[in-house]
């Protein structure tokens, strides 16, 4: 269950957590032409921080583009409301939400002139993936649902509707007792998972799969970055499910995941079954910059 914070943003001034409503003929509701951000702010050593916030509300920008809805805000007013939510909350760590959906009006699949609404919301949200999954790492299997073939979904776009195809796969794996799934993309090859990216380590290299089918995501992005300063090679090319059994190293990268070791992929083992040197060194490198300890990625973070 959520925890409620007090305010909710919503069309550009604060309502109750209990107010934030929308009529039931909300077109996005029907039809899923929403758009969305998952965001986090963290607690550190100088305060609290949101983490990479202009990349996030630019990827905002860039799905409600692909989805052709015209956010009735510019960049910096949502970046603006986006700390004003955390802060008139009085959260010092939070995961915030910013959707952008296609208000009541016209129904039918066509939306008209219906208006497009903006909502932010933030509230406190621990490991996304179980209490132990950064420590020990999270169990995984390969999904019997295929991710979006890209001429069927545009995978740049953080568009509410493509995540039923996630639902599926993520019902799947925890009825068969996982905490993860992992979808292939059209061709067979591995894309991501419910939420994350996928990354492995095999013989001293890193791989993770390329953005041609898959959603742009700005941990992903750190990831590399970070692991490149550390002089270990990140190749960005198509693997296979078999390659990620013969691993030495499988991890997941997302804002609700971070960075999460993935231990066991179809009742194999990945390495030694346990989180691998690699992926402890560049989750340690992450948290350290989220938490204000590594000024070299100071500008990553917008104080609150």
């Amino acid at each position: 269950m959520l925890e409620p914070s007090e305010k909710i943003w919503m069309d550009g001034s604060f309502v109750s957590w209990e107010e934030a409503k929308v009529h039931i003929l909300t077109h996005s509701l029907h039809y899923g032409l929403a758009v969305f951000e998952g965001i986090r702010c963290y607690k550190g050593k100088n305060g609290s921080a949101v983490f990479r916030l202009q990349e996030h509300v630019q990827r905002l920008f860039d799905s409600a583009h692909i989805g052709m809805m015209g956010i009735p805000y510019d960049r910096k007013h949502i970046a603006d409301a986006i700390v004003e939510t955390v802060r008139v909350n009085r959260l010092d760590a939070c995961y915030i939400r910013p959707l952008v959906y296609i208000g009541y009006g016209a129904m039918g699949v066509h939306p008209g002139n219906n208006p497009v609404r903006v909502a932010i919301a933030a509230w406190k949200w621990g490991t996304y993936l179980g209490e132990d999954a950064l420590t020990k790492g999270i169990r995984a299997c390969v999904s019997s649902f295929t991710r979006h073939h890209v001429n069927a979904a545009m995978t740049k776009g953080k568009i509410a509707g493509y995540y039923v195809n996630s639902i599926m796969a993520k019902q799947e794996a925890k009825a068969a007792g996982y905490d993860e799934a992992i979808l292939l993309d059209a061709e067979g090859y591995v894309a991501e998972g419910t939420g994350e990216n996928v990354f492995i380590v095999r013989k001293g290299k890193i791989k993770t799969t390329p953005l041609t089918s898959v959603l742009e995501g700005i941990t992903r992005n750190s990831v590399i970055e970070l692991a490149k300063e550390r002089q270990l090679v990140v190749e960005e090319e198509r693997f296979t499910r078999d390659e990620m059994y013969i691993a030495d190293e499988v991890f997941v990268t997302g804002t609700a995941a971070e960075l999460t070791p993935v231990c066991e992929i179809d009742r194999r083992p990945i390495g030694d079954g346990m989180p691998g040197p690699i992926t402890q060194m560049l989750q340690k490198a992450f948290f350290a910059v989220v938490r204000g300890e590594d000024p070299a990625h100071a500008s990553w973070l917008t104080p609150v």
